[in-house]
């Protein structure tokens, strides 16, 4: 039965004698003095109750407004001490799966760090690149040709691997990270649909040099907030024609310069420069086309109007799939989940947590760093949603819908934070 909401001067308690299926308890105790997987939950088996009251506390919080049950009456009479657990907590496999679980965070924190060094060194050359293309454009080609090198055998050598694109914008740098998502995801994406190494590496640094273009376009206009006349638009669309020119003078290959060339055109004709259609457009441009659409929905000029990467890839789906080459967009879709990377989501318990990686074999099933007010934020819990049957994702959120406090915990940046996992089976990146 529904009962009454909860008065918010005051926290309710119990006895764990006065617990029943259906009453939504609070454990504060710290995380790992328990084997449940959150520290608030709604009680839906008596194995859970009998696992509550073997924990030896005096009393027990819950929310009246989050319960469908009453608490029992408190029994009368000398209360019988409750039988001790069957298993020590070193032998429990829930404790042994929570100590697991932290071990695995941990690792994946060590991941998470060296990519996010590697994604600093990797801006810091593009935006070298940039500035040396017209003084030294061999030395330029070259070093691009040894960034998306090096990305191809470091960074995507490992289906598991954390792959997170740097998204703090450091002065007016946000177009060299801009740059390097597109190239990442890219090469990804090209992995996935089995392209040849050389092609990917060519990939890559068309990827890299795919907007180059806009060097010759005033900056007032690149970072324009509002929407833009039709004069400033026929004028970033001339970023293509200025990227063009300045690959034949770095003497990029047919491949890179049919990217540069073709990065905007759609599979349905309504692309630009030159309005070209299916096959017409290289396959590798049709690659770069889908993730430069993508990043660009989750980071455009003016955050406000940022989509989540969920919506992103339902605007895609939904209204602009004729643009896209239909298979690229369909693995692409398939190896970011329904619930993409870098996603914000309440779960069906009222959890909140971000996204971490995707199962490619159970889309709806992420794996989510989930914020616990009671867990340390260096010891925040790992959630696997195909392990956790009754707990689904029940909705997405825009960051700056967050509280402060779960904000600052989860740490979702101003830009999106890519992470990939595309191999079935694979082990959850971060």
């Amino acid at each position: 039965m529904a009962v009454n909401r909860d008065d918010p001067s005051k926290d309710h308690f119990i006895t764990p004698q006065q617990l029943c299926i259906g009453l939504h308890i609070h454990l504060d105790i710290p995380w790992m003095d328990h084997p449940f997987t959150f520290s608030s939950f709604k009680i839906k088996s008596l194995d859970q109750i009998a696992t509550l009251q073997s924990l030896g506390l005096e009393r027990i919080r819950y929310s009246p407004s989050k319960s469908e049950s009453a608490p029992l009456a408190q029994p009368t009479g000398e209360i019988s001490p409750p039988p001790p657990p069957a298993l020590s907590k070193e032998d429990d496999p829930a404790y042994k799966a929570k100590r697991e679980r932290v071990q695995r965070l941990t690792e994946q924190r060590t991941r998470v760090n060296a990519c996010e060094r590697e994604f600093q060194s990797a801006a810091k050359a593009i935006k070298a690149i940039t500035q040396n293309l017209f003084a030294r454009p061999k030395e330029s080609h070259e070093a691009a040709r040894g960034l998306a090198e090096t990305m191809v055998d470091s960074m995507l050598t490992d289906a598991d691997i954390a792959i997170t694109l740097m998204n703090d914008k450091v002065g007016n740098e946000d177009v060299y990270f801009h740059s390097l998502n597109v190239a990442v995801l890219a090469m990804m994406l090209a992995k996935e649909l089995k392209a040849p190494a050389e092609a990917i590496k060519s990939l890559g640094v068309g990827a890299l040099f795919h907007d180059i273009g806009k060097v010759e376009i005033p900056d007032k206009v690149l970072r324009k907030t509002d929407p833009l006349t039709h004069a400033e638009q026929q004028l970033m669309q001339q970023h293509v024609i200025y990227g063009m020119e300045i690959g034949k003078k770095l003497e990029l290959g047919a491949e890179v310069m049919a990217i540069i060339a073709q990065h905007h055109e759609h599979a349905d004709g309504s692309g630009y420069p030159r309005g070209l259609q299916g096959n017409q457009i290289s396959l590798l441009a049709r690659i770069v086309t889908i993730v430069n659409a993508y990043d660009n929905l989750c980071n455009p000029p003016n955050p406000a109007k940022a989509m989540t990467p969920h919506e992103a890839l339902s605007v895609m789906y939904a209204q602009q799939r004729a643009r896209f080459d239909a298979n690229a967009l369909s693995v692409f879709i398939r190896c970011m989940g329904v619930y993409p990377p870098g996603s914000i989501a309440v779960l069906s318990n009222e959890t909140i947590g971000i996204v971490v990686s995707v199962n490619s074999t159970r889309p709806l099933k992420p794996t989510l760093l989930v914020y616990d007010p009671a867990v340390p934020k260096e010891e925040a819990i790992l959630v696997d949603l195909e392990q956790e049957a009754d707990v689904t994702v029940a909705r997405t959120l825009k960051p700056q819908q967050l509280p402060r406090p779960i904000f600052e915990y989860l740490s979702p940046r101003r830009r999106v934070t890519y992470y990939f996992d595309a191999e079935p089976g694979g082990a959850p990146s971060a």
